[in-house]
């Protein structure tokens, strides 16, 4: 073979690998995320790891065709929009967006990038989306709670605790559907005989001084909505319904883990497994736009048997019955 033939079949096949090399990259695709909470709280882990399985599932696994970038706002929403702006600069396929307000930090970055939405309660009131069977833009994704869920709240806390007449609704208002769960409450708690407290809070500060000022009113009692704020602030909010012997339901789980009362809520995993079936659906082609928001599939009760006895309350046996777990 002659020494031109040679470099000629060299160089054919250095392009052949070349283009080889190319077409793997090409078909790793990049999915972001922007996660309210730290990377090293177990809250995060554990839904993350929900995602990921709901991802593998599908066939897409980190590593040999997915690439995922993460953000956390470690419960600080002054940081979504920094981080949203990071996140659309590497522009990838699609975004998963963790709580309203890391959706409204997203949609302020992008109109065209695909966003999928998970721990987001009121999608149509807040802007993301035209309906929940059209959402019509580039974002859709997982409904958290319908508003009337706020009633489940009241009446668990009746049960428990029937000498109650007051509830204050304590969450972040700037981070979390807030408005939303308010206006269902209003509208329930009278025909409870229960007197609404409209409690807006920020931060451990405000949480502190709010439920010291609710203590001081007999017959009081707490509900705590979704919120990445209050999530963050766990540990200090059940320690607080402790110290003042104040009766509490929560939205999620792990506030009953960390020692709170009683909850009644989404099973978070679940949930960011069908965020991961959407995200699935967008890299195969789907739109946004034509892609139904879900509605979650599974509800758990979590009861603490030890916090209640404490409080000196008497859990009813239906309650128990109901749960699904019950700490002792």
């Amino acid at each position: 073979m002659k020494r031109r033939e040679i470099i000629a079949l060299l160089g054919g096949g250095a392009v052949g690998l070349l283009l080889a090399t190319r077409g793997q990259a090409d078909a790793t695709r990049r999915i972001g995320a922007l996660i309210a909470f730290a990377k090293d709280d177990p809250e995060t882990e554990e839904r993350l790891t929900g995602f990921q399985q709901g991802l593998a599932k599908r066939g897409w696994v980190e590593g040999r065709n997915i690439h995922i970038d993460y953000r956390f706002a470690a419960g600080r929403a002054d940081r979504f929009p920094v981080l949203a702006k990071e996140l659309v600069a590497l522009q990838p396929d699609v975004i998963l967006g963790h709580t309203p307000g890391a959706i409204h930090a997203l949609q302020r970055e992008t109109r065209t990038i695909p966003i999928v939405f998970v721990n987001v309660s009121d999608p149509i009131g807040l802007g993301f989306i035209a309906s929940l069977p059209r959402p019509g833009g580039n974002i859709t994704g997982v409904l958290h709670y319908e508003a009337t869920i706020i009633g489940k709240w009241l009446a668990m806390l009746r049960e428990i605790a029937p000498h109650l007449t007051r509830a204050a609704l304590l969450a972040n208002p700037k981070v979390s559907s807030y408005q939303y769960f308010l206006r269902s409450a209003e509208a329930m708690a009278p025909s409870l005989g229960i007197e609404l407290t409209d409690s807006p809070v920020q931060t451990a500060a405000d949480i502190e001084r709010a439920i010291e000022e609710l203590a001081r009113r007999p017959n009081n009692s707490l509900i705590f909505p979704p919120d990445a704020s209050t999530i963050v602030h766990r540990d200090l909010i059940v320690a607080l319904a402790a110290r003042h012997r104040l009766p509490a339901v929560y939205a999620l789980k792990t506030f009953v883990v960390a020692g709170g009362l009683m909850s009644y809520g989404t099973d978070q995993n679940d949930l960011f497994r069908l965020a991961a079936s959407y995200v699935d659906r967008i890299l195969r082609g789907d739109k946004p736009a034509d892609l139904p928001v879900q509605a979650p599939t599974r509800f758990e009760t979590t009861v603490n048997l030890k916090t209640a006895k404490a409080l000196g309350l008497d859990v009813p046996a239906h309650l128990l019955v109901a749960a699904d777990e019950v700490i002792e």
